[in-house]
């Protein structure tokens, strides 16, 4: 099970706020908790049906990326609706605020100096909102992160934790409209007293994966104390070496085995920035995933997966994260053995560990 503290957190999806704020003044990266928390299928006023929910997502931003895996993995492409923001926040300049998450698709990359296709309007709530910012607002909160899942017909925020829009995601996919067949749509978090067991190791692995992995690379890259940078560092580069020993420990395809689940898909997002932004952005060069043969493997593996690929964007990414950074220039690289994210269409780069292949 995720471990907690004395006031309850579960770890694996959300920091503690103890002393949030003489932490942030010691230089250490402290995520804030999200507030919208609502669930579909059990509140009366959200209930699961098709074609009345939408998700505003970044797809630079991990938290996004997988609720868009989920999205996407599940079938649901066609009954759940997205508008996508510009990977980069908004500029100094901006007529209501600065560093704010903007739906507007007439933007030009700097990467590219073009715009950027899978950007758009903002479109679920008939308002025509800029910015992210103004969606909550309309419902009297300060907050203005992304993801958000909302409900079209009440025009109201359902939800804005990634892990619970999983989550949610998965259990009700069925009723939400998914375009699989039955034995087709895979099951992220299976439930009954059958899966005890599943469950409880997708619970120990969301703990270290969030903690040490997810949040983990902002600690590193975010902190301002080189004592705090270090010991994220550290944890990071531990919790690989421990999933690079598990997956090379019997040959499993995925992290609980032949199956894919939630872990999986919550570890993807960083691993897959890891090499082309973590890198360099989050100071994290202790290692590429490349250097890691069975995390590598199964890195190409997953994006194998029917709707990874589309749900994932090393063009935003770059832009997004070094679009934050003091001087605004992107690296192109890199570019040996060979560009990302081609290069996760190719297992055997990392060399042919003993094992199934992908």
């Amino acid at each position: 099970m995720s471990s907690s503290t004395n006031n309850s957190v579960d770890t694996s999806v959300e920091e503690s706020q103890t002393e949030a704020a003489a932490r942030r003044a010691r230089g250490e990266f402290v995520r804030g908790v999200s507030a919208f928390r609502s669930v579909l299928g059990e509140s009366p006023h959200f209930p699961a049906v098709p074609n009345r929910y939408h998700l505003f997502v970044a797809l630079n931003c991990p938290w996004c990326h997988r609720v868009v895996l989920a999205r996407n993995i599940l079938g649901l492409q066609d009954s759940i609706t997205m508008d996508v923001a510009f990977p980069s926040r908004t500029n100094e300049d901006d007529p209501i605020e600065a560093n704010r998450w903007e739906f507007n698709p007439r933007r030009i990359a700097t990467l590219t100096g073009t715009t950027l296709p899978e950007c758009t309007f903002e479109t679920a709530t008939g308002k025509q909102f800029r910015l992210a910012k103004q969606i909550y607002e309309a419902e009297g909160s300060k907050e203005a992160s992304v993801p958000i899942l909302y409900d079209k017909q009440k025009g109201r925020i359902v939800a804005n934790e990634s892990a619970d829009i999983v989550r949610m995601l998965n259990r009700q996919a069925k009723v939400l409209g998914s375009n699989l067949a039955e034995q087709d749509c895979p099951d992220l978090y299976p439930e009954g007293e059958g899966h005890a067991q599943i469950r409880s190791e997708i619970d120990a692995l969301n703990d270290q994966i969030y903690v040490n992995i997810n949040n983990g690379a902002y600690k590193a890259g975010f902190s301002s104390s080189q004592e705090i940078y270090a010991t994220a560092f550290g944890m990071y580069f531990d919790t690989l070496e421990k999933l690079e020993a598990l997956l090379a420990s019997d040959g499993r395809l995925f992290l609980t085995g032949d199956m894919f689940t939630e872990a999986d898909l919550r570890l993807f997002p960083t691993l897959y920035r890891h090499d082309p932004v973590y890198y360099v952005r989050m100071k994290l060069n202790g290692a590429r995933i490349l250097d890691y043969p069975y995390l590598w493997r199964w890195l190409c593996r997953v994006y194998s997966l029917p709707g990874v690929g589309e749900s994932s964007s090393l063009l935003h990414c770059r832009q997004g994260y070094f679009g934050r950074s003091w001087n605004n220039v992107v690296p192109l690289g890199p570019t040996h053995p060979m560009s990302y994210p081609e290069a996760y269409e190719h297992p055997e780069l990392a060399g042919h560990p003993a094992g199934p292949d992908i």
